[in-house]
């Protein structure tokens, strides 16, 4: 249960997006080049993420995503379900068609609690929980030094996360 290049992708741009101000629309470039992601690849799990109901999208000049309210109380195992399907916590450790208590792998008694346990960790997750941890100075959401992160892109206002 590792988490897909599409998760990790969805999971940082929606932190991004609850660090900002209340209903501030951010768009889907300036978070892809704040993350340092394809921005093409973004724009597609941007648009699942409004599809999942996550999100609002705004067209035109003052245009971008922002989230729906309440969405700020979404946890992490609610994002994965949406972008990874529900057999996420359901599919075999070792890939196998058929893998339960009955019919089980070798890896399936060691692995059951390991995964509870990784599913608990990501349902007590929320954006409001991580994206308040990113602008306190916690964690970052980026490797890209600080200095550089407070440059706006060319010709682009940069929406500053940090407090």
């Amino acid at each position: 249960m590792i988490l897909s290049r599409t998760s990790q992708y969805a999971i940082q741009a929606l932190i991004y997006i609850a660090a900002q101000p209340p209903g501030a629309h951010v768009l889907s470039r300036t978070i892809a080049q704040y993350l340092d992601v394809p921005p093409a690849y973004l724009a597609k799990v941007m648009q699942t993420l409004e599809r999942g109901t996550l999100l609002n999208s705004f067209r035109g000049r003052q245009g971008g995503f922002c989230l729906r309210a309440g969405c700020e109380k979404t946890d992490l195992m609610q994002i994965l379900a949406l972008i990874e399907g529900p057999g996420l916590t359901e599919n075999c450790v070792l890939g196998l068609k058929v893998c339960s208590d009955e019919t089980a792998c070798p890896m399936h008694a060691q692995w059951m609690p390991i995964k509870a346990s990784i599913v608990d960790l990501l349902q007590k997750q929320t954006l409001e929980k991580l994206a308040l941890a990113v602008k306190g100075g916690e964690y970052r959401l980026t490797d890209l030094p600080d200095a550089l992160l407070s440059l706006p892109p060319a010709g682009q206002q940069q929406l500053d996360i940090r407090p």
